[in-house]
């Protein structure tokens, strides 16, 4: 027996060592079959992003020359949906999102250009002269693009090693070096783009709309200790234990509301939970807030949440606004407020308000919308009547209720009878120009137990 007891340690050792080496080995070989997979997968998506941007400059080039309106509308679609496939791919590759702002700001813009010009060929419009000038810069930036990556891609190419007979330091060399590769190369491709021409038009991506100076701040600059003083205040004096200003930044002066950030310790809190607000330097507006803290489980309903919103909304300053979508996650749930006037919903003054479902408090807040766009306006009259409007909504389609409303258009707004209603089975929203009859816009609700979204 004591010999039998003396081999059979020595051979469960022995069997441990073996399954050991088994297993660190089947890690390695899967560590390396993932790092291939990797590189694999960021070439195929680069590979993607540079058959979209020569798709985008070879229709270009085709709408530049064409001039038949039924020709122009197909390639500016292709246009569009390329631009849009591109800065899909281009998101996904291993580049600081900082280094390709102005790309995806040209890739968004070239888009949303061909939407517009689509619309003007539908409304019987002619491409105009200066329209053609904006489409051969484009062209331009498009093939300087295309230079670019293809240039790169040649030295990603030309690379000695085949990845599959690397060692794993070698292959952490070569992705770091190809990651850098990518990142100068689109660093230079950045300074490029930042040099464009503004684009002018009316959409949503045009410059002047991303420019554009906030209407609802005021004048006054504040100091930090100021906004450490308000942000108190928002979050309530008596609840904080300590704040620390936090992430000032080197480009804080070209965001669209420069603002003084906050890490504010509760009392009894651990450091971890920390809320997070930033206060605007002008103006001293509270833009948003954010609690991260846990919810354990739902005690409130969502008619409960939504008066404790309000409440919070009308203690903060914010009053006549109205809840339009809702959609829980993680244990609570976020409204989105449009400001009511003269029985106007006012769709660009948009406030959203987080609440935890557990004991009804605040959790998160974002006013950014809201102080972009607010100001005293002059809504006027609708110069067709609801009957009117009513003409240019399907006989199909079983409206459930009428209201107008300001939508964001492009830099503008426009007054609208808004449509709510079902078609098929289906929710949508129909947006009828309150001037001209115009179909302004249409969203699809998709509505679940979390809430409601608009698509």
């Amino acid at each position: 027996m004591g010999n039998r007891k003396g081999w059979i340690f020595p051979t469960v050792l022995s069997l441990a060592l073996v399954l050991a080496i088994a297993w660190g080995y089947n890690q390695y070989t899967f560590k390396n079959e993932y790092g291939i997979a990797m590189i694999n997968n960021y070439q195929r998506l680069f590979s993607d992003t540079k058959k979209h941007i020569e798709n985008v400059q070879v229709s270009l080039s085709k709408a530049l020359v064409s001039e038949s309106r039924d020709q122009n509308i197909l390639l500016l679609s292709r246009i569009m949906n390329e631009a849009f496939f591109a800065q899909d791919k281009l998101a996904q590759l291993p580049l600081d999102q900082a280094d390709i702002a102005n790309t995806q700001k040209f890739l968004n813009q070239v888009a949303d250009y061909s939407y517009k010009l689509i619309e003007d060929h539908l409304e019987g419009k002619k491409i105009t002269s200066k329209q053609r000038e904006t489409l051969f810069n484009l062209q331009n930036n498009s093939a300087l693009f295309n230079r670019e990556l293809a240039s790169l891609q040649d030295e990603i190419l030309n690379t000695q090693f085949s990845a599959k007979k690397l060692t794993s330091r070698q292959r952490e060399k070569m992705d770091k070096a190809n990651q850098q590769m990518y990142q100068t190369r689109m660093v230079n491709l950045e300074k490029q783009m930042a040099k464009n021409p503004e684009l002018i038009y009316d959409g949503p991506y045009s410059d002047q709309v991303l420019n554009k100076k906030p209407l609802g701040l005021g004048t006054n600059k504040v100091t930090e200790a100021q906004a450490e003083k308000i942000a108190r205040d928002f979050i309530g004096t008596k609840k904080v234990a300590k704040v620390t200003p936090f992430e000032a930044g080197e480009n804080m002066s070209t965001a669209k509301i420069p603002a003084y950030t906050f890490s504010v310790v509760p009392e009894n809190t651990p450091k971890e939970m920390a809320i997070y607000i930033a206060v605007s330097r002008t103006g001293g507006k509270v833009i948003w807030m954010a609690n991260p803290r846990p919810v354990s489980k739902v005690n409130i309903s969502v008619n409960q949440a939504e008066k404790k919103a309000i409440k919070f909304l009308e203690e903060k300053g914010y009053a006549d606004m109205e809840a339009n979508y809702s959609l829980r996650n993680d244990g609570a749930i976020l409204f989105n407020f449009a400001l009511k006037q003269e029985n106007t919903t006012i769709y660009p003054d948009l406030v959203k308000v987080k609440v935890a479902l557990d004991n009804g408090e605040i959790v998160g807040f974002d006013a950014s919308t809201y102080l972009v766009n607010h100001h005293d306006r002059n809504i006027p009259e609708p110069q067709i009547t609801e009957q009117k409007a009513r003409e240019s909504i399907r006989l199909e389609f079983d409206i459930e209720s009428i209201r107008l409303a300001v939508i964001p258009k492009g830099a503008g707004e426009v007054l609208c009878y808004e449509f709510k209603g079902k078609y098929k089975g289906s929710d949508y929203i129909i947006y009828i120009n309150a001037s001209n009859g115009k179909e302004e816009q249409i969203l699809q609700l998709i509505k679940n137990e979390n809430g409601t979204l608009t698509l």
